[in-house]
C-alpha cells in the first residue's frame, strides 16, 4: 500500500518568499540575528564537547555564514544550502558523503519532516552526524495570546503549529538515527512594541507561511493586539520567548 502524502500545512511558495525577504533584511545594518547566533554557537559547542572533527560538512539555512567560516578555518570542506535559493529538504539531496549536516532554522516549516530527516541520514557518510535546530513548541506565547485576543470569537490561523521535545525524539527514532538526542532551550527577548516583534520575525524568517494564512487582522484587531501586547509587559517592555529545539543523531 502506498504511503499517504504528508499534509500541506505550509506553502512552499510563501516559505521561499519569506526566506528571500529574510536574506534581504539580514543584509541591513543592525539586523536581528540572536536566533542564528545561538544555533551556530550551540553546534560549535556540541562539536567541541564530542571532540568531533568532521572533514566534510553540509550547512543548511545559516544565513549568517558564521558556521561555515568557522569550519572552513579548521580545514573542513563545507557546502552551504539555502531553501530560498532552490534547495529543498523534502527531496533527495544532490550531494552526499558528509560527516556533519547542520540544519539551522528550517525544519519548522517543512511539511514532511520525517522525509527531510531521512534525506539527511542518507546524505551522511557512515559515522556522520546530524544536528538540526529550529524554533519549536512553546515559542511566542505572548504573541499567541495577543492574536487570540485580537481575533475575538473567530480565531484565525496566524502562528505555526510546532514540534515539541517528545515529538522530536520520536522523529529521530522513526528515521533510524543512532544515539538520538533531543533537547530544547529558551531564549527570552525584550520588545518595546508589537511592531518591533513583528519586524524581528520578518527579519528572522519566522512570519506566517501557512497554506491557509487566514484573513488580514484589520485596524480594530491591530489596535487590540497592540494593547494586549503592551499589557503583557511592564514599563513599556514585553518579554517574548523563543524555544529552540535541537535534534541530533548518528548514521551507523
Amino acid at each position: 500500500m502506498a504511503s499517504k502524502a504528508p499534509p500541506r500545512i505550509f506553502s512552499s511558495a510563501r516559505r521561499i518568499a519569506t526566506r528571500r525577504r529574510m536574506l534581504a533584511l539580514q543584509a541591513l545594518p543592525d539586523a536581528p540575528c540572536y536566533l542564528i547566533d545561538d544555533m551556530v554557537e550551540d553546534v560549535l559547542e556540541r562539536l567541541a564537547f564530542l571532540r568531533f572533527e568532521p572533514a566534510k560538512a553540509l550547512i543548511i539555512g545559516d544565513y549568517s555564514g558564521a558556521l561555515a567560516q568557522t569550519l572552513l578555518a579548521r580545514g573542513v570542506e563545507v557546502i552551504e544550502a539555502e531553501p530560498a535559493l532552490g534547495f529543498t529538504e523534502e527531496q533527495p539531496f544532490p550531494f552526499e558523503g558528509f560527516d556533519l549536516i547542520a540544519s539551522l532554522g528550517t525544519l519548522d516549516t517543512v511539511n514532511d519532516v520525517p522525509g527531510a530527516l531521512v534525506h539527511m541520514r542518507k546524505a551522511l557518510a557512515p559515522g556522520g552526524m546530524v544536528i538540526a535546530s529550529f524554533v519549536s513548541s512553546g515559542s511566542l506565547p505572548v504573541l499567541r495570546e495577543v492574536m487570540l485576543a485580537a481575533d475575538g470569537d473567530r480565531p484565525s490561523p496566524r502562528l505555526h503549529p510546532a514540534i515539541d521535545v517528545r515529538a522530536g525524539a520520536q522523529l529521530l527514532q522513526r528515521t533510524l538515527f543512532a544515539d538520538p538526542v533531543t533537547d530544547h532551550r529558551p531564549l527570552d527577548v525584550v520588545f518595546r512594541s508589537l511592531e518591533r516583534l513583528v519586524g524581528d520575525l520578518r527579519a528572522l524568517g519566522l512570519s506566517n507561511v501557512l497554506s491557509d494564512p487566514g484573513p488580514p487582522l484589520g485596524k480594530a484587531g491591530l489596535a487590540c493586539a497592540r494593547e494586549a501586547f503592551a499589557a503583557a509587559g511592564e514599563d513599556g517592555r514585553t518579554v517574548e520567548r523563543f524555544e529552540i529545539l535541537t535534534l541530533s543523531g548518528w548514521k551507523r
